[in-house]
Order: C-alpha cells, then structure tokens, then sequence
C-alpha cells in the first residue's frame, strides 16, 4: 500500500516537472507581439483588387517563411501593386519562424483592419506592407522604443553596455547573417538587420541603434530599439546571464547563443526532476516493503 499512497505525489511532481519545460524553452514567447504600426488611411476597395492582391501577399511570405528566415515579394500589378517583407530572429529555427510568421495576417487584420500599410513586430519575426507609391521613410527611422524601468546602481554599467554595444556593431556586419548575439560582463546584446541590407548598412544601422539607445534609454539596465531595417536589444544581469557560464562571457556568435542557454537550462531542469522522481519512487518501494514485513 506505501506506493499506492505516493503515486499522488508522483503524479503532482510530473505535472510540476513537465509544466517546467514550457516555461524554459518559451519564457520569451517569439509569437507575443511587441508594437504594430497602422497607416492611418484605408483601403478605398470596390472592386476587391487589393483585398485579393493582400490576401495572396500573406500566403507567399507565409509560405516562404518555411523556407528561409527573409524575404520579399509583390502581389498585383501598376497602382493595385502590393509589397510585402517578413524577417525571423536569427535563432529561430525554420518551423519557429513559420510559426511566427503565420501568425502575423490575422493579428495584423485585427489590429490594423484595411491600413494602406501596416508593420506587425513580433518578438521572433515581423512583416510589413505597403501598397505602391506609400511614403517611404529612413532605413534608421525610430519604429519603437522600449526602455527598462531598472535603472543601473553604482558605477561601471556604463563602459560595459558599450563595450558590449561594440561588440554587436562589429558582429552584424562580419558574418553573411546580419545577426549577432553576444556578452560582456553580465550584458546581453541582441542586433539584426534587414535581410536585403549590405553588411556595412548594416553595421551603420545598428550603430544608429546604439545611439539611440544610450539616448533614449540612459542608464536603464534593458532596453529595445526597433528601426526601420535593424533592430538592437540589451539587458543587464548583475549576477551573470541566466544560462551562460563565465567561460563563455565577453563572447558572441551568429546564431547559437540563445539556443545553447535554452539548451541548458532545459537540460538542468531534465537532470533534477528526473533524479527526484527516482528518489521519490526508491521511497514508495521502501515503504512497501516495511509495510509486507509489519504484516
């Protein structure tokens, strides 16, 4: 009867366990949406051209972003013509950026309803519309901001956000990526860059981002900078990058950096539940056997 009378808790400790692995592998949820951009004027539509030509834009980015993490396309032709962009996180897998992407057409029919154009930010992907002839604006035009309200105690927060930010100008204009993951003592730098930008624009872009940054957002210990073509995120850990061991500080990389944080801790989350379920289970077999010797 001593396992009988366990197996509650061995049911309560799955729950617990397995409802941690969602919480570690998407503690930031690539599909929550950040900001939206909706033009203020609205499709004049009678004959239903662009409403055709919008609806046939979303299934090719959708479609394409299966594929690969950028691209762009045109659906329909002279005045009617309709562009559209879709980007992915760099370290987003192909099936997390579908995933990201196809979300987009709804939540942007919801939330900008018939906009001439619309940009919809989410924070693994984004897409973006327009129809011919909009208005164009800056390739370093301030999208949004997102300043932490932590703000830095004591001194030394400074030199190493820039060294940081530093390292991101230089990381996203060195690879064929455009992206850059990185840390410097306790500071985590995330840039991207529009997937059609050269290296160079793109390191300018980011460096624009960077001065943003310090600008706009001070001496906040986290921050986000959404330009037209990049985009630049940093948070400041006093007690170290949840995840990420000494050896691998004042380090970045193109692609992997996020992934190996998630990766371990999934993993240490994987070592302690299971070693707790098997001491758990060692107790319930120990109790059953005391109880057949007390009959």
């Amino acid at each position: 009867m001593g396992f009988l009378t366990d197996q509650p808790s061995l049911v309560l400790l799955s729950l617990f366990f397995f409802g941690l692995f969602p919480l570690a592998t998407t503690g930031a949820d690539y599909t929550k949406l950040v900001y939206k951009g909706c033009a203020d004027q609205k499709f004049q539509d009678p004959s239903g051209f662009y409403s055709q030509n919008l609806k046939s834009l979303y299934n090719s980015l959708v479609s394409q972003s299966g594929q690969k993490p950028f691209s762009t396309t045109t659906s329909g032709d002279g005045q009617n013509a309709i562009t559209g962009w879709y980007q992915c996180r760099g370290d987003l897998t192909t099936a997390q950026c579908y995933d990201c992407v196809s979300k987009i057409p709804d939540m942007a029919a919801k939330l900008c309803d018939r906009a001439v154009a619309a940009r919809v930010q989410l924070l693994g992907c984004y897409l973006r519309y327009e129809i011919s002839g909009f208005k164009q604006v800056s390739d370093t035009e301030l999208l949004y901001k997102m300043c932490g309200s932590i703000r830095a105690e004591g001194t030394g927060f400074e030199a190493r956000r820039d060294t940081a930010f530093g390292m991101v100008e230089d990381g996203v204009k060195s690879g064929s990526s455009l992206f850059y993951t990185g840390t410097y003592q306790s500071v985590y730098v995330l840039g991207q860059c529009e997937g059609d930008l050269e290296p160079s624009d793109c390191g300018d872009c980011v460096k624009n981002a960077v001065q943003k940054a310090t600008s706009e957002c001070g001496d906040s210990i986290s921050g986000q900078i959404y330009l037209q073509k990049c985009y630049l995120s940093y948070s400041y850990y006093p007690n170290g990058v949840p995840g990420i061991s000494s050896s691998t500080t004042d380090k970045g990389t193109g692609q992997n950096h996020t992934q190996r944080t998630v990766a371990i801790a999934v993993g240490g989350i994987a070592a302690l539940g299971f070693l707790i379920v098997c001491l758990l289970f060692v107790r319930s077999v120990m109790k059953k056997r005391g109880g057949k010797h007390r009959g």
